[in-house]
Order: structure tokens, then sequence, then C-alpha cells
């Protein structure tokens, strides 16, 4: 039965149910394990106070995300998979306008950051 997303617990369904799908993906699973490697339980904690923050307000995560993804070999089909998997998580679990939240931002972080590896791996090669 899909549920708004309104406690902590909502978000680490959402988040712990996402990157299983993602461990399972065989563009993603590699890229994300060659880097995370035995810290999932960290990084997990991570993504939940940053959807914590992001989604329900409540200030517990502080930081720059994009620091952690600026040197990963990734291209747009990675980001658009990455999307396209968090949207399909959220739309199997999840309803209402913090879903529809989560999925607008997820859209948004995933352009952004694919603009400054672009733009980082550009500005490598005039170097």
């Amino acid at each position: 039965m899909k549920r708004e997303i309104e406690t902590i617990e909502d978000i680490q369904q959402m988040v712990d149910s996402f990157y299983a799908k993602v461990r399972e993906d065989d563009l993603l699973k590699d890229i994300f394990e060659n880097v995370i490697k035995d810290n999932w339980a960290v990084h997990l904690e991570k993504i939940y106070r940053f959807w914590q923050t992001v989604l329900l307000g409540e200030h517990t995560y502080s930081g720059s995300p994009f620091m952690h993804h600026a040197k990963l070999p990734v291209e747009r089909k990675h980001f658009d998979r990455w999307v396209a998997l968090f949207v399909e998580n959220i739309d199997e679990q999840f309803i209402g306008a913090k879903a529809s939240e989560a999925k607008l931002r997820a859209g948004s972080i995933a352009e952004i950051f694919l603009g400054k590896i672009e733009y980082n791996k550009s500005f490598e090669f005039l170097m």
C-alpha cells in the first residue's frame, strides 16, 4: 500500500529500497561498489540525513554532497538510469507532495551534478 513520506522511517525505506535497486543494476552497481566498498551503512546513514533535511525540513545533514561525486567515472547515461530507478522506486511505494518533491529534487540534483562533472572534465582537458 502506497503512503506519504512523513517520517525518518519512510525516508529510510525509500533510501534502502532505492539503493537495493542500484546495487543490482548492471550500469550502476560497479560504480557504487567500487567507491563505497564495505561502507554501505555509513553511506546510507548520510543519505537518510540528506533526504530527511530536504523532504522533512529536519536539519540533520550538513556537508557538500557534490565533492564525493566529482571524480566518479559517470556520464549522462548513468545519471539518467539513477533518476529512472529513483522515480520507479518512489512510484512503487509512495504518493503525495513529498513523493513528488523527492522525484523533482532527484532530477535536479542529477542535472546539477552532471553539469558540474562535465564542466570539470572540460576544464581538466584544457590543462
